[in-house]
């Protein structure tokens, strides 16, 4: 394991935990942004990858379901240390913010009156404006013509008359099926991936544990206990996960909202995660501790946490020696126009319910979450400072009596 297209030293799994845990304590805003974190960091400054291995990394990464940034991540720690530096690199990349969004939850379960109040619903207020800041940003991308945009507005209206995560999964399919059909005349701008050092039989038995687990976990924990259960929801959400970590918000809502944790707990944490650096995946192990019978629980979290990031680690392995006879396939291109294009809708729907008709219960909160929306888009503020404002906002609406 050394090389993409040109060739690359060879590091130390220390050098590679080193550098991650530092662009996980420091990388705000967001998958996009996380990305250019690590081309400053390890393309421009410290020269693991030249800037067309970067490039291909991170189109495979989009390609895929999973959270982009961190697939990026476990394929540059893989390239630098081997196997042990991309598990470093994972580890290191999330733990701050893993460790944030669990204390988040313990904080949470102590907290009381009209303070506590006001900051949760702060939050969710936070998370609408996060959100349709999620969906305008994605729409630009995404669904650029008049044949996309249908795509999405179709996926949106079987996700909020049907609902559930299988409406979800069905949306995305039809989203396919509709791109197959509509969008083969629509350019492709990615380049190769290179030689990048995965042997084929490994690729092949990541895939098939990827399937099998998906098939399998299921039936475990329809006779398991509730790790099993959680393990299971979890990992289904992040084998689904096309477009992004806001995208992982709808099919985590299906899976554990009420069963597993309250709508104004889900929300409260979503927002929250705005203001962590490092991926927003570690979303999940908030919802983990929170999930885990008689909790918070530390175990609930590191189920949770695992299950959501390793679907994507196991695609990224699995596909990484077959991807450039894949992506030349324009059948495949035009089927994931499509399918990204349905995630777009599935985060509008998600967007109106539970986000909005849950934080959003009167003309205060509106305005509360307009003006965190016109921070984030007009003035480009940090996420960081949003979630202060919407919680700082939400103890005021809730000592005024308007929330």
């Amino acid at each position: 394991m050394t090389d993409t297209a040109a060739p690359v030293a060879r590091g130390t799994v220390r050098e590679v935990f080193l550098a991650f845990l530092r662009l996980g304590a420091t990388s705000f805003g967001g998958p996009i942004a996380h990305l250019g974190y690590f081309r400053d960091e390890l393309v421009t400054r410290r020269r693991w990858v030249d800037d067309r291995g970067y490039a291909d990394l991170v189109v495979v990464a989009q390609f895929l379901p999973g959270p982009a940034s961190s697939q990026v991540g476990f394929a540059l720690g893989m390239l630098r240390a081997g196997p042990l530096g991309a598990l470093a690199a994972f580890v290191a990349f999330t733990l701050t913010s893993a460790v944030l969004m669990v204390a988040f939850a313990y904080g949470a379960a102590l907290w009381g009156g009209p303070v506590a109040d006001g900051v949760i619903g702060g939050l969710k207020i936070v998370a609408v404006a996060i959100v349709a800041q999620a969906v305008w940003g994605m729409a630009r991308s995404l669904t650029p013509d008049a044949r996309r945009a249908g795509i999405a507005v179709v996926a949106a209206l079987i996700v909020l008359v049907a609902g559930g995560v299988l409406t979800q999964v069905g949306a995305i399919a039809v989203g396919a099926i509709a791109g197959l059909v509509l969008c083969r005349a629509v350019p492709d701008t990615g380049g190769g991936l290179g030689r990048f050092p995965v042997r084929p039989a490994a690729a092949v038995i990541c895939l098939v544990l990827f399937v099998g687990l998906l098939i399998a976990l299921p039936l475990i924990s329809a006779v398991g206990g509730w790790p099993s259960a959680l393990f299971d929801a979890f990992y289904r959400a992040g084998a689904l996960v096309f477009g992004g970590g806001h995208v992982v918000l709808p099919l985590l809502e299906a899976e554990l909202v009420p069963g597993w944790v309250s709508a104004d707990q889900f929300l409260a944490g979503y927002g929250a995660a705005q203001a962590m650096p490092g991926p927003l995946f570690t979303f999940a192990g908030y919802l983990g501790a929170l999930a885990q019978p008689g909790g918070p629980g530390i175990l609930g979290a590191v189920v949770a946490l695992v299950a959501v990031f390793l679907p994507g680690f196991l695609l990224l392995v699995g596909v990484l020696p077959f991807w450039n006879a894949i992506r030349e396939r324009r059948g495949v291109r035009a089927a994931m126009h499509g399918a990204n294009a349905a995630v777009v809708g599935i985060l509008a729907a998600a967007l109106y319910d539970p986000i909005f008709v849950t934080a959003v219960i009167g003309p205060a909160s509106f305005g509360l979450a307009l003006v965190c929306f016109v921070l984030l888009v007009a003035w480009r503020t940090p996420p960081w400072v949003v979630v202060l404002v919407g919680a700082a906002g939400g103890v005021l609406l809730v000592l005024a009596g308007a929330l």
